[in-house]
């Protein structure tokens, strides 16, 4: 069963987003929402994803309060509440 979670980006990705920085997407897993944000926002695909498919260095992927690089598999089961957050490592000097 899908259910709805929170999804959120940077003020700066929300050109992609239809100019949204917080919206729904319904799921049954975290790897489908991954697919469906890209597939609805496929501007973000570019900015997230390196042509290989992997997250790019500079972008962090949250799901709750797991970073999504810190998970062994993807097929999670999504429960209502859920969040989704999209965050850009920045650097200077």
């Amino acid at each position: 069963m899908r259910v709805r979670i929170q999804v959120s980006v940077p003020l700066l990705l929300s050109d992609c987003t239809k100019g949204k920085t917080k919206f729904e997407l319904e799921a049954r897993t975290l790897q489908e929402a991954l697919q469906l944000l890209v597939q609805e926002y496929p501007l973000l695909r570019v900015h997230l994803y390196t042509e290989q498919g992997e997250v790019r260095k500079h972008v962090l992927l949250y799901y709750n309060d797991d970073n999504i690089a810190w998970l062994e598999k993807l097929d999670i089961p999504l429960a209502a509440g859920d969040k989704l957050r999209v965050l850009q490592a920045v650097s200077g000097g």
